[in-house]
């Protein structure tokens, strides 16, 4: 190895190889000083650094090739399960908000409208959360989570924020504006501004402060297939054990308290109880009619016997909960379109499931059917883990 200077000085052109949490920033910055590599941690954010934030591993650009080679070959996965475990322990009690991701768009209006009456029945406060994306923020040369960019233009970066400081507060007083004719709730909320990409800001966020909920808007079917934000709720679906309302932009200004009809779907399995249990802490104080679908592959006569089986237990757990059944035959169409006529021809307001964390290459080449239906249907959407 060749001789380096062991301390970085203000000559130094610097480039950002990582972004992390400050854990694995840490880790990393003594992995590449172990091998020679003087390197440097700054937090994402330069206004309010956030230790709970993103953190940039800075290093020499000479000694990038090297540190890349180094990154390429170290696995700090283990540290993420080692943070969950933390998170777990740590604080395992349910914080009374709802986190409302905005883009400041229609679609996210709508959002807010339903997640401040969602506030006001579970007697709750609102998060509104905006992600920005700057301008430097790295979009190149991927190794797994790591990044080389160059140094941040920090004025660049000051204007941005600022930019969105305006729009926040312009989204605020809209809100104001809302409560104050009676259109929405009287709700205490607050918000957060934070530079990243939006689907790992919001899990991020979910995984350290467990909210009780995400409500996240969707555009209209024709606008999906160019539509970030609706990946981004796809995203956070997959990626979050936060109970995810997805609402769409053309949906009925329906809210929990006017929603006459449920479909849960199901496949029998036992992670289903959980979910079905956490829906009814949302829905459980109104008179909304839940009817559990299954949808049959092939035929089957146990699959009725098991839909009724299950009736009838949540009848005795929940005496007051109206519960029906329907057996779906699949024939050859795609799942998303048997179920999305059976919502339309049977009058449902919400969709409820469950819905397994899976990792990228099980997304890519398997989509799950909660993406599937967010990117076919105008119902909403309720996705739990």
């Amino acid at each position: 190895m060749k001789n380096k200077e062991k301390e970085l000085n203000q000559k130094d052109e610097l480039v950002t190889v990582a972004i992390h949490t400050y854990e694995k920033a840490q880790i990393l910055k003594s992995i590449l000083e172990a091998n020679g590599i003087p390197a440097v941690i700054t937090s994402v954010d330069i206004i309010q650094p956030n230790p709970a934030g993103s953190f940039r591993v800075r290093i020499r650009e000479s000694d990038l090739p090297e540190a890349l080679s180094i990154i390429e070959n170290t696995d700090l996965s283990y540290v993420e399960k080692i943070d969950e475990e933390k998170a777990k322990n740590k604080d395992k009690e349910i914080k009374n908000e709802i986190l409302v991701p905005t883009d400041f768009s229609n679609s996210s209006m709508k959002a807010c409208e339903f997640a401040f009456r969602l506030a006001k029945d579970l007697d709750c406060e609102i998060k509104l959360m905006h992600v920005f994306f700057s301008p430097y923020y790295p979009v190149s040369m991927p190794f797994g989570e790591s990044y080389a960019v160059l140094p941040p233009d920090e004025e660049l970066y000051l204007d941005v924020r600022e930019r969105m400081e305006k729009e926040m507060k312009k989204w605020v007083d809209i809100l104001n504006e809302k409560i104050a004719a009676g259109e929405l709730p009287k709700i205490t909320f607050t918000y957060i501004l934070q530079e990243g990409l939006p689907e790992e800001e919001i899990i991020n966020y979910s995984k350290k402060m467990h909210p009780m909920a995400i409500v996240m808007g969707t555009r209209g079917a024709s606008q999906k297939d160019i539509d970030l934000i609706g990946s981004v709720t796809a995203e956070v679906i997959d990626g979050c054990k936060t109970p995810v309302f997805a609402i769409p932009d053309q949906a009925p200004p329906k809210y929990l308290s006017e929603m006459k009809k449920l479909g849960f779907l199901t496949n029998f399995r036992e992670r289903e109880f959980i979910a079905f249990d956490r829906m009814m802490k949302f829905i459980g104080k109104y008179p909304i009619k839940v009817y559990l679908v299954h949808v049959n592959k092939k035929e089957d006569m146990w699959n009725e016997i098991k839909l009724a089986g299950i009736r009838n237990f949540l009848e005795k757990k929940y005496p007051s909960l109206e519960t029906d059944y329907k057996l779906i035959d699949k024939v050859d169409e795609p799942l998303e379109v048997v179920i999305d006529r059976f919502v339309r021809e049977n009058d449902i307001d919400m969709l409820a499931m469950s819905s397994s964390r899976r990792n990228i290459f099980a997304r890519m080449f398997n989509p799950g059917l909660a993406r599937r239906m967010l990117f076919h249907s105008q119902t909403p959407l309720l996705v739990l883990k």
